[in-house]
């Protein structure tokens, strides 16, 4: 587990995208819902986590200084409805939907190991 603060807790940070859906002592499982054109503020995820791709679009990531980070475009990233990834902790960012539908994804953090 990292530590960042915990008011840049992507529940904390950024609630109107994360909501908690379920949340134990070894894990918490997040639906992350963002709007086409939409700006998630500063945010971290301080866990490992798998994520359950819906829908998805472009994004653009940068990190807390504003500078890009990832540029799914420019990298040739295409995920598609369905996918599944694995995430390592993600230091503080923004998340910008460039596409032009939604992004919605399900996503499992490992909070401990039993």
């Amino acid at each position: 587990m990292e530590s960042w603060p915990t008011e840049l807790d992507a529940v904390s940070a950024a609630p109107l995208h994360h909501r908690v859906l379920f949340e134990n002592e070894l894990v918490r499982v997040l639906e992350t819902i963002i709007e086409a054109g939409a700006v998630v503020p500063l945010h971290t995820h301080r866990f490992p986590s798998v994520n359950h791709f819906h829908s998805s679009a472009e994004i653009v990531r940068r990190d807390a200084n504003g500078e890009i980070t990832f540029d799914s475009k420019a990298a040739g990233v295409a995920i598609q409805p369905g996918d599944v990834r694995w995430n390592e902790p993600l230091e503080p960012h923004t998340l910008e939907n460039v596409g032009p539908a939604a992004i919605v994804v399900y996503t499992t953090e490992i909070k401990a190991v039993a």
